[in-house]
């Protein structure tokens, strides 16, 4: 196939089209300090295909690769052992294409694996009903709250402090264009989650509360408070897990009252992937289930009373008029929905509690080695796999400096909070059963030499 690139009339005719006076003014939202003002310094205009291969061969081994160096690094996206099995199983043909199936009664076995996928997703989250995924964790959180809005009939959504800051930022983009208000905040770096704030912060006007849960410091709390105060103001709780393995070990959301739930699922089969594609998890109240957005696939049996799998509910603009449509997001990630199932299949609930158990007690030994170095203070007591040390300084560049060296230390919180002087001392560090107890130990005895 050749290429054909565009004439200056084409251009011309399809901006004359839309109304724009020029290229440059389709990039108008986009903020300026993003954009890149001219070609990229250094890079050639065109090259051969043997110069573009050897160039971004030598850029890829600038990057430390995450199983060859210790590796601390956690806060949403999280490096677990994936089975072999796992790859296997996906990449049978009939699964490697998996999307949105057009004709989904057709695709019986497709949809078989979403309704089974759904069934993991409901009891791991504790909710009567879970859809057939969604693109990612931020973007279900974003849908979660429209949802609210939907149910209530308000507008203001209270986001916790201890909500990634990543997420936060989806929900403020797209509130720019719903009209919903944001009551955002940022996280203390103390033992316990803000609760108490967060009771105290609900109103007739509040459409719901957003969590998450463990948070973004590693901190667990209980959410039946809460839950109990947002039903009273008839505001809904909506708990956000970004590390499911957790609820292997921990109550789950739904257990405790949430009224969605909401996560990211790439802690199990997905793999970190340089971050991406993930997959999204949402769950909620069966008296919310018409609200809630995305595609959900129910068992049934055919004329002949044989077992079979229907598309129960798709309110997707794609498939019912848009002012209807609980969501215009159309990539339910589906070969990543896949490979979450299958893991969670070979695991059971047993293996499952199995592996959070070795999680939480790696994690916890690793925090009382590392709580041990001079001039490191743990924050967070109590956690699942992941947890916040206060540094006698600047963790950003103590980061920067392991890195040099080989060591993935954790996540700063002056990367995730720029210019918040109250955090720039926090480190996140995330323990997992790939960790062992010589990388423990290398980052304890980094971190003595560079805090001393």
């Amino acid at each position: 196939m050749r290429y054909l690139p565009l004439t200056d009339a084409d251009r011309g005719d399809m901006l004359a089209a839309m109304g724009a006076p020029s290229i440059e003014a389709l990039f108008e939202d986009v903020p300026v300090h993003a954009r890149q003002p001219g070609p990229i310094a250094g890079l050639p205009m065109h090259a051969s295909e043997l110069a573009v291969e050897r160039h971004m061969t030598a850029l890829a081994r600038r990057n430390l690769v995450a199983g060859e160096v210790p590796f601390f690094l956690g806060c949403g996206a999280y490096r677990h052992h994936v089975p072999a099995s796992v790859d296997h199983l996906i990449q049978r043909g009939e699964f490697l294409t998996a999307y949105t199936p057009y004709q989904p009664e057709i695709a019986q076995g497709t949809l078989q694996m979403l309704f089974e996928f759904q069934t993991q997703v409901a009891r791991l989250f504790g909710t009567d009903v879970a859809n057939a995924s969604m693109y990612d964790g931020s973007t279900a959180c974003w849908e979660a709250i429209v949802m609210a809005r939907r149910v209530t009939r308000r507008a203001k959504a209270i986001l916790s402090g201890g909500l990634h800051p990543h997420y936060v930022s989806v929900a403020k983009t797209m509130a720019k264009y719903t009209g919903d208000v944001l009551d955002t905040r940022l996280p203390d770096l103390s033992a316990t989650p803000d609760t108490a704030d967060l009771i105290d912060a609900i109103d007739d006007e509040t459409s719901c509360v957003v969590v998450q849960y463990p948070d973004i410091l590693g901190r667990i709390g209980d959410l039946s408070e809460l839950a109990a105060a947002c039903q009273a103001k008839k505001a809904l709780l909506i708990a956000v897990v970004t590390e499911p393995v957790a609820l292997g070990a921990i109550r789950s959301p739904g257990e405790m009252g949430a009224d969605i739930v909401v996560g990211e699922g790439q802690s199990l089969g997905v793999g970190l992937q340089f971050g991406g594609p993930y997959v999204g998890l949402f769950g909620c109240k069966d008296k919310y289930v018409r609200q809630m957005p995305g595609r959900l696939c129910g068992e049934t049996v055919d004329a002949e009373g044989k077992r079979g799998f229907v598309l129960t509910l798709s309110t997707r603009e794609q498939h019912i008029r848009r002012e209807k449509a609980t969501s215009n997001i159309c990539t339910n990630s589906g070969l990543c929905a896949l490979a979450f199932s299958v893991h969670m299949t070979l695991l059971g609930e047993k293996g499952l509690r199995g592996l959070a158990e070795v999680n939480h007690f790696a994690a916890s030994a690793a925090a009382e080695r590392l709580a041990k170095v001079p001039g490191v203070e743990l924050v967070t007591p109590g956690f699942f796999n992941e947890f916040t040390l206060k540094l006698n300084q600047e963790a950003r560049p103590v980061v920067r400096t392991l890195a040099d060296r080989q060591i993935l230390a954790g996540v700063s919180l002056g990367r995730l909070y720029p210019g918040v002087e109250a955090l720039e001392r926090g480190l996140v560090v995330a323990v997992t059963e790939t960790t062992t107890a010589e990388d423990v130990e290398t980052l304890a005895a980094a971190l003595e030499e560079v805090l001393a």
